[in-house]
């Protein structure tokens, strides 16, 4: 839906615009928009011109440290099979996170 989509985009703001002469009013700004009009608005107000901050600013995004240790649910491992429960189940979460 759009209103996930623009709370995701929320999210990475500042990773978006890092190096680029945004200013810190603008990125607190897009860190609240409400709308993909709303970010349409305000990105219709940045420098196009402004150029590539290059090299400086590319890197690693996200975490950098140690990976961490997978979990699993307390019996997970305890069977290869799935019951018709869980199935239905991991259908349900599939269908939640990826849109049908």
């Amino acid at each position: 839906s759009e209103d996930r989509g623009v709370k995701d985009l929320r999210k990475h703001v500042a990773w978006y615009f890092k190096g680029y002469p945004v200013g810190g009013d603008m990125r607190r700004r897009l860190a609240t928009m409400e709308s993909l009009a709303d970010l349409d608005e305000k990105l219709s107000e940045l420098d196009l011109d402004a150029p590539y901050p290059g090299a400086d600013v590319e890197g690693p995004r996200g975490r950098t440290g140690h990976p961490r240790n997978a979990t699993v649910p307390a019996g997970w491992m305890d069977t290869r099979e799935l019951s018709d429960e869980h199935r239905a189940r991991l259908h349900e979460a599939e269908l939640d996170i990826s849109g049908g």
